[in-house]
């Protein structure tokens, strides 16, 4: 099947700090969506993107079909980011 690698599998959020993580694809993707699933288990969407880079309060996404991943950026890490990050891509 298709493989999705997601990086760092873990991350120590510091507060005030700016976190990156990224999904590489193995085959190309239509489009990516992130996730955050906070410490009580509820799943939050974050982005959804065919293509380019989109912001959303201090996150930010970019994605890339070509080169094949995204990428998630948080700047000024706050405790309310701490939870599970999750990326989801459809195929072509």
């Amino acid at each position: 099947g298709d493989n999705v690698e997601q990086s760092p599998s873990a991350l120590s959020l510091h507060k005030g700090t700016n976190p990156a993580l990224r999904c590489n694809f193995s085959t190309s993707m239509n489009s990516v969506q992130w996730f955050r699933q906070d410490p009580r288990g509820s799943l939050i969407h974050l982005f959804y993107l065919a293509s380019g880079t989109k912001e959303n309060g201090r996150l930010k996404s970019t994605f890339d079909s070509k080169e094949r991943y995204s990428t998630l950026h948080i700047s000024d890490a706050q405790l309310e980011d701490s939870g599970t990050y999750f990326c989801a891509a459809d195929t072509q």
